[in-house]
């Protein structure tokens, strides 16, 4: 006779901890309601304290326009008004579409050397001596320091922006690919080496899946790195790029257009941010779990 056992609802063990209870839909949506409630009222509060100080004439105009200076300034330079397209012959867009994909090149060549360069100086201790300190010098480096440099060796098109870029992006990727790889547990290497895996498969099967969850911070960082180089490497022959146009119009003391082109920069940089959340929540769903 054949014993039947039937499932009954889980059971939490005496001092354990309740397991997280996943918030319902309606919850999430209260809750994305809530935080989108409070970010407006926070940009409100910010619009009408910068009006004030333009209203009070704290300081001269042409150093803090008024918000809708700065709306003016975006309109025009986002379309064709008297005969003039955009910004030096290029609509506000297409300075940004410029910008990021010289942002999106160099990061994804910092990610192709970063994360190697990263597992080497992880896993193998006499290269760590050599190369470390070599990411750490590059870390600490402004990138206008180099800048001269790059345009001596490359000139002042495009090679000299994109070196810029993996310059800045590349450490921060490869320092925490090399933190990352040596938090992995040992209990997860033991186990592998048990189970008969060499090197290579400890490195491709245990360590770079445990540690992607930290690389791809180190990514999304990298990223913001570039992003607040590229006002420098768009310093020579930056036209178009925003980073270009927000250093002419400095040039002209166009404080408006400056601070349009800041705003696109950084609303640019959120949304982006956004998509390697997102990204990061797909290719590493693991992250914060046993």
């Amino acid at each position: 006779m054949s014993a039947v056992l039937s499932a009954g609802p889980e059971r939490t063990a005496p001092g354990a901890p309740a397991p997280e209870r996943e918030p319902a839909a309606p919850e999430r949506l209260r809750e994305a309601l809530r935080r989108g409630a409070l970010r407006l009222v926070a940009l409100v509060v910010l619009l009408a304290g910068w009006q004030a100080v333009v209203s009070l004439e704290v300081w001269p105009r042409i150093l803090v326009p008024s918000p809708g200076d700065v709306w003016h300034q975006f309109v025009l330079t986002s379309g064709t008004h008297d005969g003039v397209r955009g910004y030096g012959g290029h609509l506000l867009v297409e300075h940004l579409g410029v910008s990021l994909g010289r942002i999106g090149t160099g990061s994804a060549y910092a990610v192709l050397v970063g994360v190697p360069l990263g597992l080497l100086i992880g896993t193998v201790r006499p290269l760590a001596v050599v190369l470390e300190p070599a990411v750490t010098f590059l870390r600490t480096l402004p990138p206008l320091a180099y800048l001269s440099l790059l345009v001596i060796w490359f000139g002042i098109d495009e090679a000299p922006k994109i070196w810029l870029l993996v310059i800045a992006a590349l450490p921060p990727i490869a320092a925490a690919t090399a933190a990352a790889v040596r938090t992995v547990p040992e209990q997860l290497v033991e186990a592998a080496r048990a189970l008969g895996s060499g090197p290579v498969a400890l490195l491709l099967s245990v360590r770079l899946p445990a540690a992607l969850p930290e690389i791809l911070t180190g990514v999304r960082i990298a990223v913001g790195v570039a992003y607040t180089s590229v006002v420098a490497a768009e310093t020579i022959n930056g036209v178009p790029g925003i980073g270009g146009m927000i250093r002419d119009a400095q040039r002209y003391n166009q404080t408006a257009l400056v601070i349009a082109g800041i705003l696109a920069i950084g609303l640019s940089g959120i949304v982006l941010d956004a998509l390697l959340r997102g990204f990061e929540r797909v290719a590493a769903p693991w992250r914060g779990k046993a």
